[in-house]
C-alpha cells in the first residue's frame, strides 16, 4: 500500500490530511533519513494497521537497515517511557527522586546519530502526549542544532500520520455500527 493508497481511503472531509500527507512527504527542512524515520515513527505509535502497512512501504525501503532499526526502537521505547514519564509529571511528589529501574539500553547506542533517535523520540512522544518527554527531547534537539523549523516539521509529520489514524479509525467503528444495525 502506498501513501496514495491510504490518501484514497480517507473521506472527503479529510482532505487537508491528505493535502497535508503529499507536502509533508517531501518536506525539505529535514534529511531524508529523519523524514523517513518520523514518518516510520509516527504510524508505529499511531497502532493503525493500515497506516502503519501504507508508510513502511513508502519509507521503509529509505532508510539503511540500522536506521530502520534504530526508528522501530524509537518508537519501541518512547511507548514505554511515555507512559512512565507522563504518570511521574502527573503525580509528582516522590516519584520524580526515584529510578525508573527500566531497561532503556537502545537510548545509548541507537544505531543511527543521537540527533535522528532524538527526533523520533520526540515525534512519538508528541503523539503520546508526554510533556515531560517532549520536553527533554526538545531540549536535546535543540543543543544538538536543529532548528525550530527542522523540530516543527517533524511534529507536523507527527500530527498528521496521527490524524490520519484517527480519521481510519472511526470511519471503521462507523462502518462496523452501521452493519451492526
Amino acid at each position: 500500500m502506498s501513501l496514495d493508497s491510504l490518501k484514497s481511503l480517507l473521506p472527503d472531509y479529510a482532505k487537508d490530511l491528505k493535502l497535508n500527507l503529499s507536502s509533508l512527504a517531501s518536506e525539505t527542512a529535514l534529511t531524508p533519513q529523519q523524514l523517513a524515520g518520523t514518518f516510520i515513527v509516527s504510524a508505529l505509535a499511531s497502532r493503525q494497521p493500515q497506516v502503519i502497512a501504507a508508510v513502511n512501504d513508502e519509507f521503509a525501503a529509505k532508510l539503511e537497515p540500522a536506521a530502520l532499526n534504530a526508528a522501530k526502537s524509537a518508537a519501541a521505547i518512547m511507548g514505554m517511557n511515555n507512559i512512565y514519564y507522563r504518570f511521574v509529571h502527573l503525580a509528582g511528589g516522590d516519584y520524580k527522586k526515584m529510578p525508573a529501574r527500566l531497561r532503556m539500553n537502545v537510548m545509548a547506542n541507537p544505531g543511527v546519530e543521537k540527533v535522528d533517535f532524538e527526533l523520533w523520540s520526540l515525534a512519538v512522544s508528541a503523539i503520546n502526549g508526554c510533556g515531560m518527554c517532549i520536553e527533554s527531547h526538545e531540549d536535546e534537539l535543540r543543543k544538538a542544532g536543529l532548528t525550530a523549523e527542522q523540530i516543527q516539521a517533524a511534529v507536523r509529520v507527527a500530527a498528521v500520520v496521527h490524524a490520519v489514524a484517527a480519521v481510519l479509525d472511526g470511519e471503521g467503528v462507523a462502518a462496523r455500527l452501521v452493519a451492526a444495525a
